[in-house]
């Protein structure tokens, strides 16, 4: 079942259970972790789409207990991103499996730019996302 996933680009990384759980505020996405439970662990993410944002974004709790977040477009083929669990890495969801660091770079597959990335912080259980750089 996998395979067709990849050949039909559907990615694993899921969205929020509850939508409220992140706003768009002009430049800034914002994320109550507290009502986000798909970035509680380590290694975990979760792709945000809608609401006006402009791009989609995945969100990761990378292995390292920092914050990242992508433009979620892979630069081969634009089909969405996933994380990749315990390996420091994200990947495309289609057969190419274009992967890449947390900070957008290319590691292997057909993809050879890196992704957008954004800057992230975390102030009182509140991750923000800085859309403009």
């Amino acid at each position: 079942m996998k395979f067709l996933k990849r050949i039909f680009g559907i990615c694993e990384t899921p969205s929020p259970a509850d939508p409220k759980a992140w706003s768009l505020n002009g430049p800034a996405v914002r994320i109550d972790l507290a009502c986000m439970p798909e970035l509680k662990n380590s290694g975990s993410g979760v792709r945000l789409e809608g609401k006006g944002l402009d791009p989609r974004l995945l969100v990761v709790h990378g292995d390292d207990g920092q914050y990242y977040a992508v433009a979620n477009r892979c630069a081969h083929m634009g089909r969405r991103i996933d994380v990749l669990a315990g390996s420091g890495q994200i990947q495309c969801c289609s057969v190419s499996k274009s992967t890449y660091t947390y900070d957008g770079q290319p590691v292997s597959g057909a993809a050879k730019t890196p992704l957008n990335t954004f800057p992230t912080a975390v102030e009182n259980n509140i991750l923000t996302i800085h859309l403009r750089k």
